[in-house]
């Protein structure tokens, strides 16, 4: 690495750049493949010496291998002869899954994710809330549907202050949390129920996801009413989905319900993301042993169902209180194991949207279409 100078002190070896992208060009993205120099995910490169800085440009901010992309491109460039110092930095570029004409209907919006359940009362507007703040906590920008119109809970689940409001005949989202909101709940009162028919429902979806002015937007989370109902048919429908989360908790009744939705959106032709195993188990405060108190399956039902399985969320309290109050565990207790959890599944969720948008598409393509997150 050193050779010796007329003084016989150690003579620095100037740093050859194209080495350098040489050895970025060994390292593989992960979940793509391909590797970071052909996918053009390494920007800003500068030698100064015997240091070296550079800025890989990762698919998602909520990227789960973060860490091991850092540590093997660390370790490619310590490689390269003269190099003292390596310093990686991390943006992130959303790219979304359709263009043209799909993106006419909802304008800005890169990635809509519908949120799914076969049954009630399994989470599934406590998975919509979980996935929204820790996406918007990593860095994207975020909006979150409240599509449940028979049970419209977001708002008081994201705590939100001021409702949403109306600019001619454009709705602006309520925002709480860092997230965009709107909801079925703001168009009722307290005490209003939703009694309504098939068609109506049908109208009430596409006036919630069209007249709304959702600005730019990495990924738009939809909180669909459970079941297999015109809710789900109209959403799938009146817009691209990115594809489906289906949220379960492992007893066989709720089990044997993700069959039936996930049945529905193949016939729909709405990509899997994968299935969340919600309420998975009970660790006792004081004597931290780990009940699983509706049963354990939801990664082997997934597996039978050649679905991704993007995790599992504990029951606890503290996960309920967060949503009584308006203040998601994510938001007040970021460290707690329960947020890990959560934030754990959104990070595989956007993983598995950047391989079901980028997987098979070129890389001087998918590169061109970009859209940079907006500095905060």
């Amino acid at each position: 690495m050193f050779g010796r100078n007329k003084n016989n002190a150690p003579a620095v070896v100037d740093v050859n750049p194209g080495e350098v992208m040489a050895a970025l060009g060994t390292v593989q993205e992960p979940e793509l493949g391909g590797d970071l120099v052909t996918r053009k995910m390494i920007e800003d490169l500068k030698v100064e010496g015997g240091k070296v800085s550079f800025t890989v440009v990762l698919t998602t901010p909520a990227c789960p291998l973060k860490n091991q992309i850092e540590s093997e491109a660390r370790a490619a460039v310590m490689s390269v002869p003269g190099v003292r110092e390596v310093r990686v930095n991390f943006t992130s570029r959303v790219v979304p899954k359709f263009g043209g004409n799909h993106r006419q209907i909802l304008p800005g919006v890169a990635h809509t994710i519908a949120v799914a359940s076969g049954k009630g009362g399994v989470g599934k507007s406590t998975m919509s809330v979980g996935l929204a703040v820790a996406l918007q906590q990593s860095g994207a920008r975020v909006g979150l549907l409240d599509a449940d119109i028979y049970g419209p809970n977001v708002p008081i689940m994201m705590g939100v202050e001021t409702m949403a409001s109306q600019q001619g005949e454009r709705l602006i989202p309520a925002e709480s949390h860092g997230v965009k909101i709107m909801s079925m709940a703001f168009f009722l009162t307290d005490s209003s129920p939703a009694v309504w028919r098939g068609p109506m429902v049908s109208k009430m979806i596409q006036e919630l996801l069209t007249k709304v002015d959702w600005g730019e937007l990495d990924y738009l989370v939809i909180d669909l009413p459970p079941g297999t109902g015109d809710a789900s048919l109209t959403l799938a429908q009146t817009v691209p989905l990115t594809g489906a989360v289906v949220v379960t908790t492992p007893q066989d009744v709720a089990l044997s319900d993700v069959v039936k939705g996930v049945e529905m959106f193949k016939k729909l032709n709405v990509p899997l993301i994968g299935m969340v195993e919600n309420m998975s188990y009970f660790v006792c405060p004081h004597c931290r042993e780990r009940t699983e108190i509706f049963g354990h399956g939801g990664e082997l039902t997934a597996k039978r169902l050649d679905l991704p399985f993007l995790g599992e969320v504990p029951l606890h309290p503290a996960i309920r209180e967060g949503g009584d109050i308006g203040m998601p565990l994510l938001v007040s207790a970021p460290d707690a194991p329960q947020s890990r959890a959560i934030r754990r599944v959104a990070e595989q969720a956007a993983a598995r949207i950047s391989v079901l948008t980028l997987k098979n598409r070129p890389a001087s393509i998918s590169n061109r279409t970009f859209i940079p997150l907006t500095p905060r």
